[in-house]
This record gives structure tokens, C-alpha cells and sequence, in this order.
């Protein structure tokens, strides 16, 4: 795939109506927004485009409302945070492609700015539909995808009306693909990757992958035991998934046929049930990653483990980082989660934290600011790792 995409630098938007694909799919709570992170995100693209004359048509989604109105999802308090971050007013549409909508988009003026409603109260936006994909171009000129986080759909206004109009990325975007897409085809090595979470099965794709580009693999979180598993130790009531321990043998043998470095856990902390609630007291002792008794459950890396995957980022020049090494919603299991984030915080290395639960993990800590790069999309940045064609950028011209 090219990652070498035309931005919004690289057109004139003077006077043009451009419809900017964003991602404000923000965490409300009784009407209000709990964090606008996304929303400060878009803002150096909005910025850009207002200061050099364009007439700015946002348009993003929010929740899941499937094709139908649902008053608790209207963006219309994205528009008003929107509106006080920008200092001037946002123009809120009553719908996506209406009479409200194209009213407002045809009476814009240079520089202004205004708001879809949710692309997704719309049947056709989850299912590419052309109709709608032309209805979206017929607002604008221009098409500006920014929404990394929804990069990985193909939907109406992340792809399809791509069709219709010529499309540039936004600076949010040129940022997540020239940092990532530089990591993975030429990064500065050694490079090493860490790979945790639950399950084996959610990341076969981005192991395979990444054991062609990387120096070392790490393996925390969940999908440790069964590599574990797969060499022959006993796992007890830890996460194990059955069918997938013949293919973490394949990636063993790749592993050492390649050369790469695969480190698993040498240490794990049990306990003898999963923390019920998920946040509540636990006791928990922690054995040899060979010596997991049949009665308790590994619920993250232990001490020596902590030490070695710091090692190891100790002296990395790339390292890519997804997945949590345990529990870590549980003070007691979060230490193997937040050794790792400190290591990448501690660490020279250009360091990139793909969405999630990791990311959520380094700004819980205080350590975003001390991060390279974290990626806005938890789904897109993965199925970057696996080095898939994303729609959304695919769609974009190329410089």
C-alpha cells in the first residue's frame, strides 16, 4: 500500500466546499461529553482549512445508532464544544444529506464552518451505499478523510464518496500514516514489538506480519499462555486458546528460522480465581512461567518478566507497542501494563502506541507526552500491523 498521500497542503481550498471526514465519536455521559480528546484532535486540520478560505462541511459519527434518529446521538454537542474550541460559531445541520443540510452547505461563506448530523443515522453509511456516497459529494468539492480512527471502514463517508470527489488526507491522518507506515516498511532497528491482550486469535495476522519486519517479539497479556502452552507447559485455568497452539508453534519455528528474538513470559502472576468485580481485592502469588499450578489463572507478567521486556525495549530504536500484559483494570495486575509503559517512556527509541487499551493505559499513567506517536484508532492501527490495505486511506490520491 502507499502511504505517500496528497494532503490538504497539497490542493487549494480557497473557496472550495470541502467535506471533512472527521472522527468525533466521543464518550458522553447524561448529554455531556466526558473527553473531547477527539474532538482537539481535528482541530489543526478544521484550522487549516478555515484560515486558507475553504468553506468547511464536518461530518463524522457517533455511537451506533444503525440507520435510525436517536436524539441521545446527535452531534449536536460535538457542535457546541466544537464551536467554543474554534471561538466562532459552528452551523449544526438538522440531518446528513436533507433540504437542512444542503441549504446550509450552498449558503456557506469562505471560511466557515458547519456540522452534518451523525453520517451513521443514515441506512447506506455502514453499507458503502453509492446512493448515499453521491449525495455526501454533492455537497462539496473537496473530500478531506481525517478520521483515522474509522480508516479501516469502508463506509460512505470514509470511502465511498471518495468516488465522487477528488480526496487528501487530513493532517491527523498524514501524521498516524507517516509515522506508522515509516515504522513498518523502513524502521530504524533494532525494532521490537509487544504484543498483548487476550486473545491469540485477535492478532494471528499482526504476529505473521510483524515476524517479517521485526528484530523482537514480545508476547504478554492473555495470548502469552498459550504460546506457553504450545511449548509444552502446563497453563492451569489461564487463558488458553485450544485450537490456535499448533499455529503459536509455526510462529516459534518462523520465529527462529528468521532470527527474531520471540521473548515470552519467564514469570506470571496467579491468583486463584479472575478478579470478580474486575477492579475488586485479589490475592495473587507469582511462579515460574514453567510452574503455573492446575488451580489458579495468570492474570500478568511477573517481576523477572518486567525486567526482561525492559531489557529488551532498553535497547530498541523502533518499538510498536498494542495490548495490555494483564488485568491491568485491576490495581493488583496492572504492574506488567504499566512497566511496559514506562520502558517506552523511559526510552530513545521512536516509540508508537497502537488505540486501545494500551493507549488508555499510558494516559491513565501521565506518560502520553513522553510517547512518539499514539494512534488514534484502536481497530485501524491493527489491522496496520497486519499490513492490510486500509479503505479509508487507500481511497485517498496519491502525492
Amino acid at each position: 500500500m502507499n502511504y505517500n498521500k496528497k494532503s490538504v497542503e497539497d490542493i487549494d481550498v480557497k473557496g472550495k466546499r470541502v467535506l471533512c471526514r472527521c472522527d468525533f465519536n466521543v464518550p458522553t455521559k447524561e448529554g455531556k461529553i466526558t473527553s473531547d480528546k477527539r474532538i482537539v484532535a481535528a482541530l489543526p486540520t478544521i484550522r487549516y482549512l478555515m484560515e486558507h478560505g475553504a468553506r468547511v462541511i464536518l461530518c463524522s459519527h457517533m455511537g451506533k445508532p444503525k440507520g435510525e434518529w436517536k436524539s441521545e446521538l446527535s452531534l449536536k454537542i460535538v457542535a457546541d464544544r466544537l464551536s467554543e474550541l474554534l471561538g466562532k460559531p459552528v452551523i449544526m445541520a438538522a440531518d446528513v444529506v436533507g433540504e437542512d443540510a444542503k441549504a446550509k452547505a450552498a449558503a456557506l461563506k469562505d471560511g466557515e464552518v458547519m456540522l452534518l448530523e451523525n453520517v451513521r443515522f443514515e441506512k447506506g453509511e455502514t453499507k458503502n451505499d453509492p446512493e448515499l456516497s453521491k449525495k455526501l459529494a454533492e455537497l462539496a468539492d473537496v473530500f478531506v478523510n481525517d478520521a483515522f480512527g474509522t480508516a479501516h471502514r469502508a463506509h460512505s463517508s470514509t470511502a465511498g464518496v471518495a468516488d465522487y470527489l477528488p480526496a487528501v488526507c487530513g493532517y491527523l491522518i498524514a501524521k498516524e500514516v507517516g509515522i506508522m507506515g515509516k515504522a513498518l516498511a523502513d524502521p530504524e532497528r533494532p525494532f521490537v514489538a509487544i504484543l498483548g491482550g487476550a486473545k491469540v486469535s485477535d492478532k494471528l495476522n499482526v504476529i505473521n506480519n510483524l515476524l517479517e519486519k521485526v528484530d523482537t517479539l514480545i508476547i504478554g497479556g492473555g495470548m502469552a499462555y498459550t504460546f506457553l502452552a504450545a511449548k509444552g507447559y502446563s497453563v492451569g485455568k489461564s487463558l488458553l486458546d485450544t485450537e490456535k497452539i499448533d499455529y503459536c508453534k509455526d510462529m516459534m519455528r518462523k520465529a527462529e528460522e528468521k532470527g527474531v528474538k520471540l521473548l515470552l513470559p519467564v514469570d506470571t502472576v496467579v491468583a486463584a480465581e479472575f478478579p470478580n468485580p474486575i477492579d475488586g481485592p485479589i490475592e495473587v502469588r507469582t511462579v515460574a512461567a514453567d510452574a503455573i499450578g492446575d488451580d489458579v489463572e495468570g492474570l500478568d507478567i511477573g517481576e523477572k518478566t518486567r525486567q526482561l521486556f525492559g531489557d529488551a525495549v532498553k535497547n530498541a530504536k523502533t518499538v510498536v507497542w498494542n495490548g495490555p500484559m494483564g488485568v491491568f483494570e485491576n490495581p493488583t495486575l496492572a504492574a506488567g501494563t504499566i512497566a511496559v509503559a514506562q520502558a517506552l517512556a523511559d526510552s530513545d527509541a521512536v516509540t508508537i502506541v497502537g488505540g486501545g487499551d494500551s493507549a488508555a493505559a499510558c494516559e491513565q499513567l501521565g506518560f502520553a507526552d513522553k510517547i512518539t506517536h499514539i494512534s488514534t484508532g484502536g481497530g485501524a492501527s491493527l489491522e496496520f500491523l497486519e499490513g492490510l490495505e486500509l479503505p479509508g486511506i487507500a481511497c485517498l490520491q496519491d502525492k
